[in-house]
């Protein structure tokens, strides 16, 4: 815990999805997007209350949850909102600390810290408030990335704890073991909020006061903008820029209703836009999606041409980039690659973001007229523009 890092963040844990079907949903991000189911919770290992997969592709996890009963927190959440992200949870190097400071820093309590225990061990939890209905677990234990004992030698520097936890994923988790067939997805590189008119600041601000992030890029209407809609962001980042939450809110003045807005709509409240999801050959990913059914935005191919100019040399054949519909931008330390998916939910809320680094610590500024253009396409279809 430093000033960088006040309160011991050490990564994204996992992150919680509350859906209408869990069983349907596992079985689509394992065949469509190459997950593996590596735990479960539900009737069979004595949860009365909700269904829970735990999937995983390398270091992403990702839970399914649905709730077994009406008038719940989790029904009710559905019921308003549709499927959507519920937690973006941290694993944290201590529990109490963190939320502790998190509360002193002005933080909304969502749960105090507690032990959560089972044959395998226990960890210790605690959950904040932040934007719409979205929490951050706290998580702290001693052991690897997701729980499993370690050696003395690869932990020797790390202090004893009684919170030792040797089972598949968390507490009330069976192994429950299905590969998927891997896409090359990595790690979360960064997690978009979509919020009110006029609240961007404000939870810049939180995450700034109480996380200790700082504002890593902002963009306003001049640089997200077409004639018909616009939006602003904020990307706040931790300090060694390994968790990085852009912050979106609509602009006014553009005679269309931005994404944003069209999002908060149907969502109804802020929320968790879209997650970027990490890989190392972005060309064979998508190919692979592509394959498995992922639907994703198109540009129009004129795109493709300015690319020489606008870019310069990379070191992709143009065509297959077209082929794909991938986008791509520079920065002064390098490129990326990027592209979007088609809103993965019924309502059009939720989507995803593929991309590559090469050196670029950006977001595809350069890409931003092109792809609100095809978003705007989207959204007239739906008749939402």
């Amino acid at each position: 815990m430093n000033e960088k890092n006040p309160l011991g963040l050490k990564k994204i844990h996992h992150v919680e999805f509350f859906v209408g079907n869990a069983k349907q949903a596992e079985f689509y991000y394992r065949n469509a997007f190459g997950f593996s189911r590596v735990a479960y919770s539900g009737l069979e290992t004595g949860n009365r209350d909700a269904t829970s997969y735990v999937l995983r592709q390398n270091r992403v996890n990702f839970i399914l949850t649905t709730p077994l009963h009406e008038k719940t927190f989790a029904s009710e959440h559905l019921k308003i909102h549709g499927d959507g992200v519920r937690d973006i949870a941290f694993q944290v190097e201590d529990c109490d600390y963190a939320f502790n400071e998190a509360v002193k820093r002005g933080a909304k309590v969502f749960q105090e810290p507690r032990d959560i225990s089972d044959e395998n061990g226990k960890i210790r939890y605690a959950a904040i408030h932040t934007y719409g209905d979205t929490i951050h677990s706290l998580i702290s234990y001693q052991g690897n990335a997701y729980g499993k004992s370690v050696s003395s030698g690869s932990m020797a520097a790390q202090p004893a704890s009684e919170y030792v936890y040797n089972g598949a994923f968390l507490p009330h988790f069976a192994p429950s073991e299905i590969k998927g067939k891997e896409v090359g997805i990595q790690l979360i590189d960064h997690i978009v909020g979509n919020v009110e008119l006029g609240k961007m600041n404000h939870w810049a601000d939180f995450y700034s006061n109480v996380l200790g992030f700082h504002r890593y890029i902002t963009f306003d209407d001049k640089d997200i903008s077409t004639e018909y809609s616009a939006l602003m962001s904020i990307v706040m980042s931790d300090g060694g820029h390994n968790i990085k939450f852009p912050i979106n809110e609509p602009a006014e003045g553009k005679g269309g209703k931005s994404q944003i807005q069209e999002y908060i709509d149907y969502y109804k409240s802020a929320g968790v836009q879209h997650v970027a999801l990490l890989c190392k050959d972005i060309l064979k990913t998508v190919d692979k999606l592509q394959k498995n059914g992922v639907e994703f935005l198109r540009v129009p191919d004129e795109y493709y041409e300015e690319i020489p100019e606008r870019v310069g040399e990379i070191d992709e054949n143009i065509e297959d980039l077209k082929r794909l519909g991938l986008l791509v931008d520079r920065d002064d330390e390098g490129y990326l690659l990027q592209i979007f998916t088609k809103p993965v939910e019924d309502r059009p809320t939720v989507f995803y973001e593929i991309l590559q680094r090469k050196g670029c610590k950006g977001f595809g500024k350069g890409n931003f007229k092109a792809l609100f253009v095809s978003i705007e396409e989207e959204q007239r279809r739906r008749g939402n523009l």
